[in-house]
């Protein structure tokens, strides 16, 4: 087993970049930016730099706690590698808004929503939790958006519209939380993905004119940013992961803005855009699922949560040996893809937006067939191989 990696505090990069936040959290640089219509850039350059300087420090507490993603069986890094990376996200992302933010009632209620969820997948990190009990966190959370009034809104007014919207909003947050959750199997993978997902919201938002919508978006873009230096390093495993804590968070934030987002003026892509920009999680989730289901593999939640396998669509194209990081760049090229799909959705009408919508369906069968045929065409090479070694 390698020996496991520190992160310097103090090297000349992070004194910078602490001198940087220094200067944005003094009351003339807000001031000078916001005045020159650059609040915007004024949120993604703090998360950045609050998530860049604070990460080591997370890194520091991780190994301090022993809280470390320790090698074995299938995982493929090779040396004992500090989780928590979520926390790093949160205090990047959350500090920025404390900053920035008069807390509305929906606001509150997706930052106590997410401090639920990050503090189970940190207590998940330390000693695994059951399945049961996470799925009773994620419905807490869930509780809280829909107390603070963030609810999937499309249903006509009356009782069974209220439940009907209250499911439909749980079984969408739980899904998208497990869903991206899944997707944390490879270094700069999940955290990748989310800040170009985040990315899309923030431009559909300001598109739309929905100031808040975008001034919620860019901190978790900065955030995301800040931490990605750690986590996915050309030539280098992860210094940090995620962990359960990272992953479920994040999945959470793309739930929550996909909830609260009126993303078109047109019924059905308003419905639709959110689905396109987080495509890639949610037909990952969808088809391992109906995969594990067909084939006997999983038979309750908790069989459902605890799976592991490689299965997954990251793991298929790590199987054409182009390399976890050449599968990981992959997803990014496909996510931004079908967020520009998306944010075209947003501006088209009638047959232009058929044409947006058969565009999106079109990449997903691709990506089903890719799933189908690969596992099979690496099973035939296998078999060849073996039957070579046999005749030889």
């Amino acid at each position: 087993m390698e020996a496991q990696e520190r992160l310097s505090l103090f090297n000349a990069d992070k004194i910078i970049i602490l001198l940087f936040v220094g200067f944005l959290l003094t009351g003339e640089a807000q001031e000078l930016l916001y005045g020159s219509g650059l609040r915007w850039a004024y949120l993604l350059l703090l998360s950045f730099g609050i998530g860049y300087a604070v990460t080591p420090l997370v890194h520091l507490l991780a190994h301090r706690l022993g809280m470390l993603d320790i090698p074995h069986g299938r995982k493929a890094h090779k040396a004992p590698t500090a989780l928590m990376g979520g926390l790093a996200i949160f205090l990047a992302f959350s500090g920025t808004l404390v900053r920035n933010f008069a807390f509305s009632t929906e606001l509150k209620g997706i930052v106590l929503g997410g401090v639920l969820i990050l503090a189970a997948g940190l207590i998940d990190d330390k000693r695994e939790l059951s399945a049961r009990l996470k799925l009773i966190v994620q419905l807490l959370a869930v509780g809280i958006l829909l107390q603070h009034g963030v609810v999937i809104s499309f249903l006509p007014p009356g009782l069974w519209g209220d439940i009907g919207e209250g499911l439909l909003t749980i079984i969408w947050v739980v899904g998208i939380v497990n869903a991206v959750n899944f997707l944390d199997g490879m270094d700069g993978l999940a955290t990748g993905m989310c800040t170009i997902m985040a990315t899309f919201f923030g431009l559909i938002a300001f598109q739309n004119g929905h100031d808040f919508m975008v001034y919620l978006a860019l901190p978790l873009v900065g955030a995301c940013l800040g931490f990605l230096p750690y986590n996915f390093r050309r030539g280098q495993p992860a210094a940090i992961f995620l962990g359960d804590a990272g992953s479920t968070f994040l999945g959470f934030m793309m739930a929550s803005l996909g909830i609260m987002g009126d993303w078109a003026s047109d019924y059905t892509a308003r419905l639709l855009v959110p689905v396109m920009i987080l495509g890639v999680p949610i037909f990952d989730m969808s088809f391992t699922t109906f995969m594990r289901i067909k084939n006997g593999q999983v038979r309750s939640f908790r069989e459902w949560v605890d799976f592991t396998g490689r299965d997954h669509f990251h793991h298929r194209l790590a199987d054409l040996r182009i390399g976890n990081g050449g599968a990981g760049v992959g997803i990014y090229i496909i996510t931004f893809w079908l967020g520009l799909s998306a944010l075209a959705l947003k501006n088209s009408t009638g047959f232009t937006a058929l044409i947006e919508v058969a565009e999106s369906t079109i990449v997903f069968i691709l990506m089903a067939f890719f799933m189908v045929f690969v596992p099979r065409q690496y099973a035939r090479i296998e078999k060849e191989k073996e039957g070579n070694g046999e005749s030889g």
